[in-house]
């Protein structure tokens, strides 16, 4: 997945509402501001000379001022970004300098929608984006004040994470964070000390307190109020001490989502969504804190906002009844299916905010509004017949792909129409030519390869613009039901990407192979006023103790799978998922920021749907998670022992191959150094053949539960690994890149690997091509042509997994010997009428030779022997596999 700046949500937000210091004040009890005072710069003596004089603009405006003590600012800028936004808007130098040090000044129109509300900031070096501080930082417009310019000020010391209000380090006055504890008692926190406080309960005071003289407190439910009501808006006011500057901010409820009364009064177990008959559509949402929601039905899924021409804005309102549970439903008579829909939701949060269904099963463009589907109208001819494969899991062989690599490139020869789109994935009859040689491409290129399982990158409803073509990975969920439309031949249309999806479908599964759907559940594109955040604020995603969204997904938010509806959310699509789209599996993005519990349920459900179903994932996390007990609830690595029914990416075995991933240019493995074996590498690749794991709790003697792979689509392609590493010796890069996939696809577990590597397939040493353009990311299947042999190796080894049922056994049977030193591995495999010897050879060393007398060539990846031969004494050469066979007796 790509790894994108954090954002950070604040559950309370403040606003300045007053101004009248109170009287009678004596001196604060917890008063320890600072007296520090600020000393000039002498600017001459700077490395780097920026204009002194800032313009005044004619809108508001944001001034970052940084200080470096020893006045060295040459190799330092910053970033800047709306948090909220759905598009970013970013700049990245400083512009200006004053006394105190560098200045960033720009207008908050330049960021969007930020303008009185937050923006993120980085500084950090230049040229390896090495932070100042350890973290993202966000600025809050609600407490900072603005002066008589319309400039926000805002001061920001080297090696000091703290946000000043001036050169002095002086705060401005804001509540940090005023959130219930229980049912009955508020923990309220400042910036400074506080004097006086009141509570407000829907706008009507309830409490109040004065002589606090503290930063933090607590609050007691009165006795008329003795518990709080999660329907109603709570609101605190807080006078503080030096400057009697009232502010006021809402009280957070979410603390009250996770007490056992809470959950036993209100977590549902019945149907969501808008549940279709031809008769009657009845919508159906769960939203226990909201006042009112009501469901506008529109006859076209397009906002004139988006296209004028062909959209419209006309609607009919309809007012949901709440009932038990906190469900609020109104049934609709008549045959709606083709219609599309929306929620308007009033709570303590928000006002009349209209939203799409969570649980919405398709959409109109760019996934504003959900569509009522009639399901019986999407099939395909055939398409009951359809039935997944029921592949043994080790005996599957998973090409990893983008809808639009498959078909991007000029010589995929396809129809024009259907680059990029799910029909151009599974369109039939495409062929390259060169030099009177002829190659397939696309659908046939797979179904030769002879592969029997397609994951594709997330192809559900993303963040983006259907309308404008711009690649990118998919890491961006906005619908998790609802199908991208950017791959249809027309977003406007709802059911146009059901049908094509399927098509894909089919077409797939009649050349026995099943697909794999990429699915990313860990986080949101955008928290802040998603649906889930305006339904349930505070309910669906984790928080840090400060009320700012826990980011171990590296995509400013997570998503809590522990809570009960959101657990049943991820349950209930991926049922439905599976179930409606036939698929073979999933793959689930940082596996290790959902609940083992979830994963466990949910892979039983999907079970139910298709016994058969593949499920793995990524068995760790993109930072530190404020999942509760989380090194006991996560499933992530060490907790392998608890999955039931899925499995793991195995990244040891990678590593010790290659050192992919996150390591570095110079990082060598077992395959890429070219002058010692490491024997730890050694021991790892033993496992991994033997489809064995570790972890911290020992190892994982599951085949079951192991994903054998060298690369995906995150970090390098295995051509550019091993150029970067092999330092450039393109002779030694094809015979090395296949070495490792040699090994990957004559392993216990399932066998992965990342679509284009069976042509060498080079992103140019592009890393993290998460929105590079298609001239990265494409296939140029000239490569096929170029690497033929490269090829024919790949369909041999995959036919080879495929066939021999000792590599998908259920446990470890596999027992591998390392011969001169460690450069060399020899195992035995057998299958229902052939016994195979395999051996790898890496380029350390001089090779001893091995007896293979009364065996025949299955395959000799470098072509020094020919199929069939008969064997004798064989001497290894570098960077060769050698599989013999022979009957058995």
């Amino acid at each position: 997945m790509k790894k994108s700046k954090l954002c950070l949500c604040l559950l309370m937000t403040t606003m300045l509402v007053g101004c009248n210091k109170p009287t009678n004040i004596a001196p604060p009890y917890d008063e320890d501001e600072s007296s520090y005072v600020y000393t000039p710069q002498d600017m001459a003596s700077r490395d780097v000379q920026l204009p002194t004089t800032v313009p005044t603009l004619n809108e508001d405006s944001i001034q970052i001022h940084y200080h470096r003590n020893d006045n060295k600012y040459k190799d330092w800028g910053l970033w800047l970004w709306d948090p909220d936004g759905v598009d970013d808007s970013e700049v990245d130098v400083f512009n200006y300098m004053d006394d105190f040090g560098v200045t960033a000044s720009y207008p908050l129109s330049k960021f969007g929608e930020c303008s009185g509300k937050r923006l993120g900031f980085i500084i950090r070096k230049i040229a390896d984006w090495t932070k100042d501080t350890g973290s993202d930082r966000f600025i809050d417009f609600n407490s900072v004040i603005k002066d008589k310019n319309g400039v926000y000020h805002v001061y920001i010391y080297s090696n000091d994470s703290n946000i000043y209000a001036s050169p002095n380090k002086t705060f401005a006055d804001q509540i940090l964070s005023a959130s219930f504890t229980s049912d009955s008692k508020i923990s309220v926190k400042c910036s400074n000390s506080a004097y006086e406080y009141y509570l407000y309960e829907d706008g009507k005071i309830i409490a109040s307190g004065t002589g606090l003289k503290y930063k933090q407190f607590s609050i007691d439910m009165p006795s008329d109020h003795p518990t709080a009501d999660i329907t109603k808006t709570y609101r605190i006011d807080v006078v503080f001490y030096a400057s009697g500057a009232r502010l006021g901010g809402i009280v957070s409820v979410s603390n009250l989502f996770k007490s056992d009364k809470f959950n036993e009064g209100f977590t549902y177990d019945g149907e969501l969504g808008a549940i279709y008959s031809k008769t009657s559509t009845e919508f159906k949402v769960w939203s226990p804190v909201s006042k009112s929601i009501k469901v506008r039905i529109y006859d076209n899924g397009t906002p004139i906002e988006v296209d004028s021409t062909i959209g419209s804005n006309q609607y009919q309102e309809y007012t949901m009844t709440k009932g038990e549970k906190g469900v609020f439903s109104y049934t609709a008579t008549g045959d709606l299916e083709g219609k599309y829909y929306t929620y308007v939701v009033t709570n303590s949060s928000f006002i009349d905010k209209e939203i799409v269904d969570p649980y919405a099963k398709s959409a109109g463009v760019n996934g504003l509004r959900g569509m009522i589907v009639d399901f019986e109208k999407t099939n395909p001819t055939g398409w009951d017949e359809i039935v997944p494969h029921p592949y043994n899991r080790n005996e599957l062989t998973v090409w990893e792909t983008h809808v639009s690599d498959v078909t991007s490139h000029e010589s995929w020869g396809g129809t024009e129409a259907n680059k990029r789109k799910y029909l151009g994935m599974c369109e039939e009859g495409t062929t390259y030519t060169k030099n009177d040689v002829t190659v397939k491409t696309g659908f046939d290129h797979i179904v030769e390869l002879g592969v029997n399982a397609v994951q594709i990158l997330p192809i559900f409803d993303q963040a983006n613009d259907e309308l404008n073509y711009a690649f990118n990975w998919g890491y961006n969920p906005l619908n998790y039901n609802v199908l991208e439309g950017l791959y249809s031949s027309n977003p406007h249309d709802g059911y146009a990407r059901i049908k094509e999806f399927k098509t894909l479908v089919k077409k797939y599964n009649e050349k026995g192979i099943n697909i794999i759907m990429d699915v990313v559940y860990n986080h949101v594109n955008g928290a802040v006023n998603s649906n889930f955040d305006v339904l349930m604020p505070g309910y669906y995603y984790r928080y840090n103790q400060d009320g700012s969204l826990s980011n171990a997904s590296g995509c400013g938010n997570e998503t809590a799978s522990e809570m009960p509806m959101m657990r049943k959310f991820i349950v209930d699509s991926t049922s439905f998922l599976a179930s409606e789209y036939k698929l073979g599996g999933y793959r689930f993005d940082l596996m290790g920021l959902h609940d083992l519990t979830t994963m466990n349920k949910l892979t039983a459900e999907c079970k139910k749907v298709n016994e058969n179903i593949v499920i793995y994932g990524e068995p760790w996390t993109g930072g530190t998670s404020a999942m509760e007990s989380f090194d006991l609830q996560s499933a992530k690595q060490s907790n392998a022992n608890y999955y039931k029914g899925y499995g793991q990416f195995n990244d040891q075995m990678r590593d010790a191959l290659i050192k992919g991933g996150l390591n570095s240019d110079t990082s060598l493995g077992w395959i890429t150094d070219r002058v010692t074996v490491n024997q730890n590498d050694v021991n790892l690749i033993k496992k991994g053949i033997a489809g064995i794991t570790y972890n911290s709790n020992g190892d994982i003697n599951d085949p079951n539960k192991t994903v054998n792979y060298v690369t995906c689509h995150d970090n390098y392609t295995l051509y550019d690994r091993c150029y970067v590493t092999l330092q450039f010796a393109k002779s030694e890069v094809k015979k090395a890149a296949t070495l490792a996939n040699a090994v990957v696809f004559t392993s216990q577990g399932t066998s992965f690997m990342l679509g284009g590597e069976e042509m060498l397939r080079t992103k140019n040493r592009n890393s993290n091509s998460y929105n590079a353009p298609d001239s990265v990311n494409q296939y140029n299947y000239n490569n096929k042509i170029t690497y033929s042999d490269v090829f024919k190796n790949y369909q041999a080894l995959i036919e080879f997994k495929q066939t021999v049922t000792d590599l998908h056994s259920s446990t470890s049977v596999v027992k591998v010997e390392d011969l001169d030193g460690g450069s060399v591995l020899k195992y035995s495999l057998n299958s229902d009428d052939k016994q195979y010897i395999v051996i790898h050879s890496n380029d350390v060393g001089t090779k001893s030779s091995i007896d293979l007398s009364g065996y025949k060539l299955y395959l000799d990846t470098l072509g020094t022997i020919e199929k069939d031969t008969e064997l004798g004494n064989v001497t290894p050469n570098k960077y060769q596999t050698i599989i013999a066979y022979k009957a058995k007796a």
